[in-house]
């Protein structure tokens, strides 16, 4: 890939470059919960503005139906985008229409536009080549240079990330590029003992990048919901816990693989539990109960790794030399729940190991619970993306950055 290094050597002063971010942030009644995404991006845009480039921003925000929704416009991430730079970002309520083309004509120099989501077009995600590539086409008369740098979407085969660079002169933006190395580093000439923690809701997410870690990790541990359809993979009773039966049969079998090839699986050997899920919204006190992971009761659901499998947690990572970690232990964002994922990521700090967060939700708790993500090796913005670049697919997104 070329990078923007390259494109600044060429020199952009006057031309308009597009950038591809992800400022696909949550937000809650139209404020935004956690800008790391925003952030992420930030060193793009201001390196291509410094150098008097006409910069162009687009996004996705969340999965708008092809068509306008106010509930997912790219606004409040313009206003914060702006805020971060301390100069004003023009923002079009369109995409590839007037008033885009308004924002971008009405460009000086080192500013920067932000245009609509662009999902709310029905050719950037669309799976027909044809609708796809026209979506493309007029994107591309939006621009004279094209920098891919929104890595959460590097997956997906859209307009935006696959068709777009191929009209264009193309580029890796800084993000991009410290993301590939850094994902590099988990496949290539890994550093032992290489310890992958995994968590969230549904094994089914997570199945892929298990089968290819069976080759690659020396240890992986497991959490979150994901965690009980191992458990009753193992014969355990799980009570109400969140399980997806047609994935037990391939959870044993990665089991017994792993058991074959030496690689350690940890489970945990306690749980919280609950008669109910928690109140996110007020975070009233749950009231959890402690107990084995293999006696868990009837009519109680698991929602946190327990004491006794954080210290557990803990001394597996003391030991590594590399960490991934891609998922919560529970449900973090309850204060009665947060314990687990807490103690995976200070164990991490802890660790001299090089550690790399996989973005989506432990990104996110590594925000929430206060942690400092410079004391982490690299947070991610792309969970989807990292997982699939570790289950050793190709991604669109950076195949079309490729020369």
């Amino acid at each position: 890939m070329k990078t923007i290094e390259e494109l600044l050597a060429e020199g952009v002063d006057g031309k308009r470059v597009f950038v591809r971010a992800d400022l696909n942030v949550p937000l809650a009644d139209g404020i935004i919960t956690d800008d790391g995404r925003i952030r992420a991006v930030l060193p793009t845009v201001k390196a291509l503005a410094a150098a008097g480039a006409k910069v162009v921003v687009a996004s996705h925000l969340g999965r708008p139906k092809g068509a306008p929704d106010p509930a997912f416009s790219l606004l409040p991430a313009a206003e914060r985008l702006g805020e971060l730079l301390g100069a004003p970002v023009a923002f079009a309520q369109d995409t590839v229409g007037p008033a885009a083309h308004d924002a971008v004509d009405g460009l000086q120099p080192g500013q920067v536009a932000v245009v609509e989501n662009l999902r709310f077009n029905p050719g950037e995600t669309s799976k027909d080549d044809t609708e796809r590539g026209e979506f493309a086409d007029r994107l591309a008369a939006l621009a004279d240079v094209y920098v891919g740098d929104g890595f959460g979407a590097v997956h997906r085969k859209h307009a935006s990330v696959y068709d777009l660079p191929a009209r264009l002169p193309h580029y890796a933006g800084y993000l991009i590029a410290t993301e590939v190395g850094v994902l590099k580093k988990l496949t290539e000439d890994v550093r032992r003992p290489y310890v992958v923690v995994l968590g969230g809701a549904k094994v089914s997410d997570k199945l892929g990048v298990i089968d290819h870690l069976l080759e690659k990790a020396d240890r992986i541990l497991i959490g979150g919901g994901m965690v009980f359809t191992f458990l009753k993979a193992q014969g355990h009773e799980i009570g109400t816990s969140l399980v997806q039966e047609d994935q037990i049969q391939a959870v044993r079998e990665y089991l017994t693989r792993a058991k074959e090839r030496g690689v350690e699986f940890v489970l945990p050997v306690d749980v919280l539990t609950a008669a109910s899920f928690p109140d996110l919204k007020t975070k009233a006190p749950a009231h959890p109960n402690t107990v084995a992971a293999d006696a868990m009761p009837e009519g109680e659901m698991g929602l946190d790794i327990g004491p006794e499998s954080r210290k557990l947690y803990a001394s597996k990572l003391a030991d590594a030399a590399t960490v991934f970690w891609n998922g919560p232990m529970g449900v973090f964002e309850h204060p009665d729940y947060a314990e687990g994922t807490k103690a995976v990521a200070q164990a991490l700090l802890d660790s001299p190991a090089f550690t790399v967060v996989g973005g989506g939700d432990s990104a996110a708790a590594v925000r929430i619970l206060g942690f400092d993500e410079q004391a982490f090796g690299h947070i991610s913005t792309g969970g989807g993306a990292s997982l699939e670049y570790l289950e050793g697919k190709t991604l669109p997104g950076l195949a079309a950055l490729e020369n």
